[in-house]
């Protein structure tokens, strides 16, 4: 069985109705556990709850997200 756990989580609001959401996830298995960073698209139904459309996970190693803020900040 997998389990997954949200350690921390922004969010940064855009358009009418839509979020992006920065997590630090934990996945649990049989076999161990593993931390990444999750980026998350979504956008609020009319009662305020959320839905997400797409999501990326991104590695937990420092010098891998400081390269690809990097690139972010380049665009």
């Amino acid at each position: 069985m997998v389990e997954f756990k949200t350690l921390k989580s922004k969010e940064v609001k855009f358009g009418r109705n839509s979020f992006i959401e920065i997590s630090k996830r934990k996945v649990v298995t049989p076999v161990g556990a593993n931390e990444f960073v999750a980026i998350s698209r979504g956008y609020y139904l009319p009662d305020e709850t959320k839905r997400w459309r797409a999501s990326i996970a991104l590695p937990n190693e420092k010098d891998k997200r400081e390269k690809i803020a990097e690139l972010i900040k380049s665009f």
